[in-house]
């Protein structure tokens, strides 16, 4: 598993007084709710305070500003994708690829991620951070899945670290790319049956390995 690195593991270095969780979550879900309501153009520091019932201070000595803020705020609704035990490969797979598109149709998570995504194409900073704290953190659910199936016997395990690393990378940019497109391109629901094609076609893919292909 990958380590976390979301608000309450940011600024560990500070010393003094400890920082809220619940102040931070508080703040998070309202910047959420404020992107909703106003868009990413009118969305300011000081109506994220007013909605989460802080002082403005507070919210800057937590982030250094909107960027930042609204990363973080979906990076928290990603760490609740889970990756399931339910005895086969193929159904732990659709699983969390349902999970992902039910969370792309909530409208605070749709919106937030629009919008970073957007601005991210003209803010090099803002796309290492989304890195860092969405694509790096939920690759963990790719190196769960993969150590689980290699136990299980589905799949063979990668000769070696390097093929270990490109396969994750690659399965992880499948599957996000896949769910996204179909959820805020398409405008599509991720239903079971094309959970279950997706799932279908990636796994045909590595178990290919088995023969050499």
């Amino acid at each position: 598993m990958s380590t976390r690195t979301g608000p309450e593991g940011m600024h560990q270095g500070r010393t003094g007084r400890p920082r809220s969780l619940a102040a931070d979550a508080a703040i998070l879900a309202a910047t959420r709710e404020a992107l909703v309501d106003v868009g990413w153009s009118r969305l300011t520091m000081s109506d994220v305070a007013a909605r989460a019932g802080v002082a403005k201070t507070t919210l800057y000595r937590r982030w250094p500003g909107r960027n930042e803020l609204v990363v973080d705020a979906v990076a928290v609704l990603f760490d609740e994708l889970e990756l399931p035990d339910l005895g086969s490969l193929p159904a732990d797979v659709e699983s969390v690829v349902r999970q992902f598109g039910a969370l792309l149709e909530r409208p605070e998570a749709k919106t937030a991620l629009m919008a970073v995504i957007a601005e991210a194409t003209r803010d090099e900073a803002l796309r290492q951070r989304i890195r860092t704290a969405i694509v790096e953190r939920q690759k963990r659910l790719v190196v769960a899945g993969r150590r689980r199936a290699e136990e299980r016997g589905e799949i063979p395990p990668p000769p070696d670290a390097e093929t270990a690393s490109r396969d994750t990378d690659l399965i992880f940019d499948v599957v996000a790319g896949a769910v996204v497109h179909r959820t805020l391109v398409s405008a599509e629901r991720v239903d079971a049956d094309w959970a279950r094609r997706l799932t279908e076609l990636i796994l045909t893919g590595l178990s290919a390995r088995r023969t050499g292909g």
